[in-house]
């Protein structure tokens, strides 16, 4: 309901933290690093604002589709 806050960001960086290289997040012309809670927090996502997942490592494909998993369950809240 509050969008990407603290919580949540807390969530996303504590999954790409586990990936072999870095993960992004990206928002409109935006780009962050995921696993970076400060970072994620510059983005100030209202609910409904779309996000992209990247990865540099193909090998992280299933950390993205957790990320993916995350959102889809509203974040678990």
């Amino acid at each position: 309901e509050l969008g990407l806050h603290a919580r949540p960001a807390a969530k996303i960086a504590q999954i790409a933290r586990s990936a072999a290289a870095t993960v992004w997040v990206i928002r409109g012309p935006e780009q962050v690093d995921a696993s970076s809670i400060m970072e994620l927090l510059t983005l100030a996502c209202e609910k409904g604002t779309t996000l992209t997942f990247t990865a540099v490592d193909p090998a992280d494909r299933h950390i993205l589709e957790a990320l993916v998993k995350l959102v889809e369950n509203g974040f678990e809240e």
